[in-house]
């Protein structure tokens, strides 16, 4: 607790370029607590990677220093140290939408420093008319040319360029569930804490932006070492946005997004057919023998209906012949909701966020579960298969400038698709401040 008040305090001494000023370099800090409650809930039994149907409590906290430097009048580097502990529910077992999306970066209850981004941006014109860019975290104020293609290289995550949305992108101040930050069927590539190290370019013109990139993959399903072999192992993603705006200048954009991983994956029917033939329990790790690729296509939606409330959708589907390998075990998804600013109440900086999500197995991936199979983050020991249903509702209030704190709910069903066991409530309080 020492260190984050600390990390707090110094986040009142950080200073902030004006927006209309073009900067060589800038600071911005951000911290996050969150700390969540489960309700216990119906549960006629569970296995080795249930989530636990008793009452529990868990924390997360992360804070990050985001430095930007210009090199070159269009060439940008950002380092971003960041710290992290907390203590996760049913040691991140038993759920497809995890309920924290803050927990993956975290490694238990002593604090952990570690780098989450060093990266190089390079803007090449192609137009010499430009637009301003205000300050911000990863971003240098200035201008930008209308018509760009901007490459992106070193170690980030991969959402920070791919899978944007105005109203649930980001868990330290939108919805928290890992369904509702991005695609729930999204296996892209990272690392345990959702990092890892890639090149990307993005070509922008007029009202249409293309993005491409290639990242580096774990050398084994969701764990922190990652695989340098780019050639051979990586994480492909192709997206292409289309920004309009409705009539009252309400804006809105519409994203198509298509991954391909490879890397060394066990395949769901492998182990199954293993299993039919030796008689022995199910083991993915015993045929994690030969490359694979995951394919994934999804389309994502934000639109401004009024002056206040804006909508978003995303739908994606996977093939699910594979291990889930730097995500979460989800194959098919569907997701949606409303983000309600405040001025209707008088709170014009407040955010109320209602939204449901959609969580789906692919047939193989149902099976080995079925069958008492163990997977990275499923495992009743037995499955009556239905879809898992999150609802979330959250508040977001703002304290002062740089500060803002959250309740939030979360109602699921079927959790880890077993319609035996559930439903089960989470409430939980976040704090968050940046500067």
């Amino acid at each position: 607790m020492k260190l984050q008040l600390a990390f707090a305090s110094a986040l009142l001494l950080a200073s902030t370029a004006h927006a209309d000023e073009p900067e060589n370099w800038n600071i911005k800090l951000q911290t996050t607590y969150i700390r969540q409650a489960q309700a216990s809930f119906s549960s006629p039994y569970q296995g080795e990677h249930s989530l636990t149907p008793d009452s529990a409590y868990s924390y997360s906290w992360t804070a990050t220093a985001a430095l930007g430097l210009r090199l070159a009048p269009q060439t940008e580097l950002y380092v971003n140290p960041e710290v992290a502990q907390g203590v996760p529910l049913s040691n991140l077992q038993g759920l497809g939408g995890f309920t924290n999306g803050e927990m993956a970066r975290t490694s238990g209850s002593s604090p952990k420093l570690y780098r989450a981004r060093v990266f190089v941006r390079q803007v090449i014109g192609l137009s010499e008319d430009t637009t301003p860019v205000e300050s911000g975290v990863n971003q240098l104020a200035g201008n930008l040319p209308n018509e760009r293609l901007v490459i992106t290289a070193g170690n980030l995550s991969v959402l920070d360029i791919f899978d944007a949305n105005a109203y649930s992108h980001d868990p330290r101040s939108q919805f928290m569930n890992w369904t509702l930050m991005t695609h729930g069927a999204y296996d892209y590539a990272a690392d345990s804490r959702g990092y890892t190290w890639g090149l990307a370019a993005e070509y922008t013109t007029g009202d249409w932006s293309l993005r491409a990139g290639r990242f580096i993959q774990p050398k084994e399903p969701n764990q922190l070492k990652l695989d340098r072999q780019m050639v051979r192992h990586h994480g492909d993603q192709v997206e292409i946005e289309h920004r309009h705006e409705l009539d009252g200048g309400l804006p809105g954009a519409v994203r198509v997004l298509a991954f391909k991983n490879r890397a060394r994956m066990s395949r769901y029917d492998d182990a199954l057919d293993l299993a039919a033939q030796t008689g022995q329990a199910l083991d993915l790790n015993a045929v994690r023998t030969g490359d694979h690729d995951k394919v994934g296509l999804g389309v994502n939606l934000e639109q401004k209906l009024t002056r206040d409330v804006g909508l978003f959708a995303r739908a994606m589907w996977a093939d699910g012949k594979t291990e889930t390998y730097a995500f979460t075990e989800v194959d098919r998804s569907v997701s949606g909701g409303v983000s309600i600013d405040g001025t209707r109440w008088g709170r014009a900086e407040d955010t109320l966020g209602l939204a449901l999500a959609r969580n789906a197995l692919s047939g193989s991936h149902q099976k080995v579960l079925a069958a008492g199979g163990l997977t990275f983050f499923l495992g009743d020991g037995a499955l009556r298969y239905r879809s898992e249903q999150v609802f979330e509702a959250y508040y977001r209030a703002r304290i002062t400038k740089g500060l803002e704190l959250s309740a939030d709910h979360q109602r699921i069903w079927n959790p880890g698709y077993n319609a035996d066991r559930g439903p089960v409530s989470f409430w939980a309080l976040r704090v968050h401040a940046e500067y």
